[in-house]
């Protein structure tokens, strides 16, 4: 279809056409334009050649032409240029297109299913492609796609509110209170959401000081839950009054597990005894840190079923949180391993061995991106003035709720009273994936007797965090790592030290919010606090109510 073009009286709200491509040379469609040049090349150039050698024959001077000739003569050049790879399209189209280009009623070219782009960047709007309304009208009639509003318009701001407004007609429901104004969308465009409608509002609090390590940290904590950051809060007081939190970095490698299959069992048996040969391992790892200057391989282990196998690759990725750098290194590692066993087919670069964004039993064991170990003693005149309980009734609730409970209730990986709820809002509020809390919260925290003091630890083996790429890159998620000290990437001779400090910090985290939670069960305050401060009758109408 065509989308007329005009100047409107607000500069803000207009932008320059998209770029041509080759198929606009003509105000036609893809395969007629495509057909006409296609035949307009030989056509015109026999024609031509024909006159030329007719003109040899009869001695009549080469530059002599007549009106069809010099018809033939545009036509062999502008075919030519629209076939060799379009690079000159641009000529073609000032002489087809100049009128339109210049006249503020012009038009360009929509075709319909166009994708996002998500290579081409939001620029300064300058011309309007045609007034909002017309625009709305055309996505809700189908003529125009909305996953392609952003490369159409080059204005992200303004298609995200011309595909807000789309929705609510089509639905008839309203978005009031979800915020359009006030987010940088260019900065998610190719990146971080895909046809955005607005944000959601997630207030964040501040958790701390938290003294880990000799260093004071103020965590921050993104969540709706009413008494989670003053819970979390109230640990860090205790832990900073008892000379503070100790963390140990056990290991640093994420994972990931292609399945492959064979033609027999043999023959996965034989690929298995390759990939995991001490001789070959230096081959193979060369192989897989081609694919970037911080993907290091640390091991391959593999699991067998039948004639498929899963190889569970683990490497060390920097300051990234490393699915996508790990992922190219074992698509270099598999093209290779091809080569050496023609008959193996790849099935999947994941095979759910890795195991990502879902609880397993090989995280919780092997591990799965930082894996930190964190401790505190509290003073026992602490746990009674800060606490408000004792040593021995939080020991006893430990046992009967953190191991016995949840054995009982065939907890993988859960054995702790909620390390995920500050997983996290401190996962949100630094711009992690929050969907790989799951196995990011495996934790198992213990509660023991020394002398007259307590000692808390949390064991956290796949906590998989990054401060460089995905969400880390957005302004608020910035500025929260920014706070912590760990944001961007660390110095190249300490290639990946944001990323683990990020991680310890988690994990302290963790251990002040179990600290706080258990006390306040144990003197049963739990549910007098969350009546207090989680509870809101504000917005509690009939669902006719609501506005649409």
């Amino acid at each position: 279809m065509y989308i007329r073009r005009r100047l409107t009286a607000q500069s803000d709200d207009v932008v320059t056409a998209p770029p041509r491509r080759g198929s606009d040379a003509l105000p036609l469609p893809l395969y007629v334009t495509n057909t006409f040049f296609i035949i307009l090349f030989p056509v015109t150039a026999y024609y031509l050649l024909l006159r030329w050698d007719f003109k040899i024959n009869t001695s009549t001077p080469l530059h002599v032409v007549n009106l069809s000739e010099i018809l033939s003569l545009i036509g062999v050049i502008a075919s030519l240029i629209y076939l060799i790879g379009f690079s000159g399209v641009g000529l073609i189209q000032s002489v087809f297109l100049r009128s339109s280009s210049d006249d503020d009623d012009g038009v360009w070219n929509v075709n319909d299913g166009d994708e996002i782009d998500h290579k081409i960047p939001c620029r300064e709007p300058d011309l309007t492609s045609e007034k909002d309304e017309e625009i709305v009208q055309s996505v809700i009639d189908g003529t125009t796609s909305s996953s392609s509003l952003e490369t159409k318009l080059g204005d992200c701001k303004r298609a995200a509110a011309i595909r807000r407004e789309t929705v609510q007609r089509i639905t008839g429901r309203s978005l009031t209170g979800l915020p359009l104004e006030g987010f940088d969308y260019n900065s998610i465009l190719g990146q971080c959401c895909e046809m955005p409608v607005g944000y959601v509002q997630i207030p964040v609090g501040i958790a701390g000081p938290l003294l880990l390590d000799g260093k004071e940290y103020f965590v921050p904590m993104a969540t709706t839950e009413g008494c989670l950051v003053a819970s979390t809060n109230r640990g860090c007081k205790a832990i900073h009054m008892s000379g503070g939190a100790f963390s140990v970095l056990m290991k640093d490698a994420m994972t990931r597990a292609p399945v492959v299959k064979f033609p027999s069992v043999r023959r996965a048996a034989l690929a298995m005894f390759y990939l995991q040969d001490p001789a070959n391992f230096e081959r193979l790892s060369f192989i897989f840190d081609e694919s970037s200057r911080f993907a290091r391989l640390q091991s391959i282990t593999c699991s067998i079923s039948g004639r498929n196998l899963y190889p569970r690759f683990a490497c060390g990725t920097g300051d990234a949180m490393g699915m996508n750098m790990v992922s190219k290194g074992v698509q270099n590692v598999l093209e290779f391993l091809k080569k050496k066993f023609p008959d193996m087919v790849v099935i999947g670069i994941s095979g759910n061995c890795c195991s990502d964004k879902k609880a397993s039993a090989i995280n919780w064991i092997q591990g799965r991106g930082k894996h930190v170990v964190c401790e505190a003693f509290i003073k026992g005149e602490v746990v009674k003035k800060v606490l408000k309980t004792s040593v021995e009734d939080l020991v006893e609730l430990h046992v009967l709720k953190n191991l016995t409970g949840s054995a009982m209730a065939g907890s993988l990986g859960g054995f702790n009273a909620h390390a995920s709820n500050i997983v996290s809002a401190v996962f949100i509020a630094t711009g992690q994936d929050p969907a790989q809390n799951v196995e990011s919260s495996h934790c198992i925290t213990q509660f023991e007797a020394d002398g007259d003091d307590l000692h808390i630890s949390v064991s956290m083996p796949c906590i998989e965090v990054g401060t460089v790429g995905g969400g880390t890159q957005l302004a608020s998620q910035s500025a929260c790592l920014n706070l912590l000290g760990v944001k961007g990437s660390s110095d190249k001779e300490k290639a990946g030290s944001n990323a683990r400090q990020l991680a310890k910090i988690v994990a302290a985290s963790v251990l002040a919010g179990e600290l706080s939670l258990m006390s306040a069960i144990v003197t049963g305050q739990l549910v007098k606090s969350h009546m207090k401060y989680n509870r809101s009758r504000r917005d509690i109408v009939p669902s006719s109510h609501v506005n649409r």
